[in-house]
């Protein structure tokens, strides 16, 4: 099965760690969003998307695993990759240190889809979204 995926690249700031100079762990999630708002923007269908067309994608889960630290001044290498979209978002994340190439953090985050008009959980995702999904993977 073909996905869809997109990476990023950024520095890790002096802020996003603790005194050790380490990663804060809660950082590492924000690090998942970071690479899932620009696969999402490539889709043509991020939260502001979402908002207009009459839906939320409001976060189910999320899994972390954390497997070599981030540390400040490190550029991390953040992939997002786009694994359910009918039922739900799913998505796979993996985080690198691009100068060393090291994987460092591996995750998911799920979101369902709910109604703002009557707060209603959708079990399937709109077809504005899925539509775009398939015609970027050639379906």
């Amino acid at each position: 099965m073909e996905y869809l995926t997109e990476e990023i690249e950024f520095k890790v700031d002096f802020n996003d760690c603790d005194p050790m100079n380490v990663v804060w762990h809660g950082n590492y999630i924000n690090y998942f969003e970071r690479a899932r708002c620009a696969l999402l923007d490539k889709i043509g269908y991020n939260y502001l998307d979402m908002e207009d067309s009459g839906y939320i994608f409001p976060v189910t889960d999320v899994r972390c695993k954390y497997i070599k630290s981030l540390r400040f001044g490190d550029v991390c290498r953040a992939r997002a990759t786009l694994i359910e979209w009918e039922n739900m978002i799913k998505m796979n994340f993996e985080l690198y240190n691009s100068k060393t190439g090291e994987l460092t953090t591996k995750g998911s985050v799920s979101q369902m889809c709910v109604r703002i008009s009557d707060g209603e959980t959708m079990f399937e995702c709109p077809d504005i979204f899925t539509d775009k999904v398939r015609k970027m993977l050639g379906a």
